[in-house]
Formats: C-alpha cells, sequence, structure tokens
C-alpha cells in the first residue's frame, strides 16, 4: 500500500482554506491530475456524498470514484476510494496562527494487479509524493 503524507503552510485564515476545500468540484483547479470531477448536482457534500474524478497520472488515465467518509468543516475531509485504485485520503486543517494554516493531506493507496499491484505501488511513489506537493503549491498559491 503506498502511504503519502505532505503538507503545506498556506499565509490565509483556516476559515478561508477551508471555503477552497470544501469545494471538491473546484478541486481540478489546483490538483493537476484532477481533469474534471462529477458528484450529483442537488447534493451538498458532506458524509456519505460519492463523487467521480477523472484522473491522469502519467500515461494511466482513470475514474477515482470516492465517497465522503469525515466532514468536519474548518478542521478535516476524509475520503474512501472504492474504484480502481482503492484506500483512503484525508485533508487535516491545522491553525497556526490568526492569518496562516498548515494543510495535511495523507493519502494510503492500492493499485490493482494490472497497474502492478505492490511493485507499481513502491514505482509509483516518488512521482505521486510530487504530485500531491505540487498540487498543495499550487493551492496555497491561491491565498498568496
Amino acid at each position: 500500500m503506498v502511504n503519502i503524507r505532505t503538507s503545506v503552510a498556506i499565509d490565509a485564515r483556516r476559515v478561508a482554506v477551508w471555503s477552497d476545500l470544501a469545494d471538491i468540484d473546484s478541486h481540478v483547479e489546483w490538483m493537476r491530475d484532477a481533469t474534471a470531477i462529477r458528484s450529483p448536482s442537488t447534493a451538498e457534500f458532506g458524509v456519505g456524498t460519492t463523487f467521480e474524478a477523472d484522473t491522469v497520472v502519467g500515461p494511466i488515465h482513470l475514474v477515482d470514484q470516492m465517497e465522503i467518509t469525515e466532514w468536519r468543516p474548518g478542521e478535516a475531509i476524509g475520503v474512501r476510494h472504492v474504484g480502481v485504485v482503492i484506500g483512503d485520503g484525508r485533508f487535516t486543517l491545522e491553525e497556526l496562527s490568526s492569518n496562516r494554516t498548515r494543510l495535511v493531506w495523507h493519502e494510503r493507496l492500492r493499485f490493482p494487479w494490472w497497474l502492478g499491484g505492490v511493485i507499481g505501488e513502491r514505482i509509483a511513489a516518488p512521482m505521486l509524493r510530487a504530485l500531491m506537493r505540487g498540487n498543495l503549491r499550487r493551492l496555497a498559491a491561491r491565498h498568496a
């Protein structure tokens, strides 16, 4: 299982970072690997909400099916990956000062055999870590 944890300090109040993070549909604006997100048009996001993200990582194109498992406004969002790649992810917000917030992103993912299984996970881990760091930097830049 790929186990990746990365974080970024953002020069913004926690409520502003939460507002950006909670707008799941806008993740395509700062996540380089997410090209489209489809969610129930009438549903608000929260625990139990499901959505799909078209994901591109290098030559791999897949639909990442997710369910929100945790929704604590201003604090955390958790998801379960239930599609081709399975596992869970979590965003956590930590207030560093009145105008500075740390966003921590943790993913645990398991690849199917046709993506290399355990060997594919080990090969992909450094690339996924770099991708996640870049995504967090792009999110932080939205608040600069």
